[in-house]
């Protein structure tokens, strides 16, 4: 009875058994970890942006510069943190032959002012870098060289492009009815835009790709504004290598500026939950040469396609009176 030895089972309590049975699956958890971060599709020159797509506009590397150093920040406070941890875990282990409780820190002011302190400076300065990079986003030019109201409705996109197609400054004498409930200083309606359209539905599909939904043309190197307007709910506006999207509102009118620089077909959706299919609400972007981007426009004219299709519910309110940043 009391003279008796108890016996641990092998293995138990940090034997040697179990310490060499963890050295056995440290190999292998290692491994699983190489393969998780290996096997995910991404080329060794997808890795510096981070997931995102590959810019397609000049305004885009702004936007994947944000997105760099946002991981940055977080992967160097994620490896401080760790660190503490792991520093913490190794050596204020308990001991095997010491049980008292080690010495403990209480109301440290210097302690606590410094982990109230750093999160702050943390958050202003992301807050910073993200509203100097919004601003410069949202500016507008007093006079671009396009403007396109993109008009979201369920469930699908028309596209207007106001543009002078026929070259006769005369025609139409005013803004036309369909473009009327665009705030002025956010369409700013170029002398003579007689304007073509194309308007898609979710059994749209891109004649060169097959993809689905219709296709927004856009000239190379030229500066495009799009004027977002809604028919019934809010959408969002999002062309994945443009890296940026923007909410389509119903009585409220969204405005930004791109410059594409890559010539292709780019993938566009609503990013916003519209309703039972939105999930079809999908778009296709073509980025064409200056050339081709005027031969299109005259397509669309010879196809029947002049004019305005509605722009969508009208802006009134504050809205209304907003006005946009030019440069």
């Amino acid at each position: 009875m009391g003279g008796t030895p108890t016996h641990r089972p092998q293995g138990v309590g940090g034997s040697p058994t179990s310490r060499r049975g963890l050295r056995r699956r440290l190999p292998q958890a290692l491994a699983a970890g190489l393969v998780l971060a290996t096997a995910t599709g991404c080329s060794y020159k997808d890795y510096p942006r981070l997931g995102m797509p590959s810019p397609a506009t000049e305004q885009a590397p702004r936007i994947l510069a944000l997105w760099q150093g946002s991981w940055a920040a977080a992967l160097a406070t994620g490896c401080l943190v760790w660190g503490l941890i792991l520093w913490s875990v190794i050596f204020h282990r308990r001991s095997r032959t010491k049980v008292e409780v080690p010495p403990q820190t209480r109301y440290n002011l210097p302690i606590e002012a410094l982990y109230t302190i750093v999160p702050i400076v943390v958050i202003a300065v992301l807050f910073y870098f993200t509203a100097r990079d919004e601003n410069k986003l949202l500016e507008t030019s007093k006079k671009p060289q396009h403007i396109i109201n993109v008009v979201g409705f369920q469930w699908s996109w028309g596209f207007n492009y106001v543009e002078n197609v026929d070259g006769n400054a005369a025609t139409p004498k005013g803004v036309p009815s369909e473009l009327a409930e665009i705030p002025a200083n956010k369409l700013s309606f170029p002398a003579g835009a007689e304007g073509v359209y194309d308007v898609g539905t979710p059994a749209s599909r891109n004649p060169d790709t097959g993809n689905p939904g219709p296709t927004l043309w856009l000239p190379e190197g030229q500066t495009v504004r799009f004027v977002l307007t809604s028919r019934d709910v809010i959408h969002s506006f999002w062309v994945i290598p443009f890296l940026m999207k923007q909410d389509v509102i119903p009585g409220h009118t969204n405005v930004f500026e791109v410059t594409p620089n890559k010539l292709g077909t780019f993938m566009g959706k609503c990013a916003e939950l519209c309703g039972q299919d939105h999930s079809r609400m999908l778009f296709n972007v073509k980025v064409v040469t200056p050339e081709q981007y005027q031969q299109h426009l005259k397509d669309l004219a010879a196809a029947g396609q002049t004019g305005y299709i509605p722009s969508g519910i009208a802006t009134t309110g504050n809205a209304k009176n907003s006005e946009p940043k030019t440069t």
